[in-house]
């Protein structure tokens, strides 16, 4: 028996559906040779027959589509917006740069002043 692939990306999955396809292997043997190789919870039996659709309607693409969702509000300029706030008044909390900054979650800010300003709590 083979050895086993640990933890395959996504797209290595999907090129090797695109291949076996290419070769008239039917989906539920592809199934089984992936499940083989890669070890049981590498794709169910439903995504390799929507893969091997999606290949036979003409699509090349092994990668995930661009998801459509909320873009950030955060950029360069608002993080020097909030840094300069931040240097006017030591003593901040985030719930005082909620307040100045009401289209940032709290969430966000947290990120953004302990992530990218590497402020910490002293």
């Amino acid at each position: 028996m083979f050895k086993t692939i640990a933890d395959p990306a996504d797209c290595e999955v999907r090129s090797v559906i695109r291949f076996l396809k290419a070769n008239n292997v039917k989906p539920a043997e592809i199934h089984c040779q992936l499940v083989e190789i890669y070890g049981e919870n590498v794709i169910t039996d439903g995504m390799v027959r929507k893969w091997v659709r999606q290949f036979n309607d003409g699509s090349t693409n092994d990668h995930d589509e661009a998801r459509r969702g909320r873009p950030s509000v955060v950029n360069d300029g608002l993080v020097a917006k909030l840094n300069a706030k931040i240097r006017e008044n030591r003593r901040f909390t985030i719930r005082m740069l909620c307040d100045e900054f009401p289209q940032i979650s709290k969430t966000v800010l947290h990120e953004n002043v302990t992530n990218r300003l590497n402020y910490r709590k002293r």
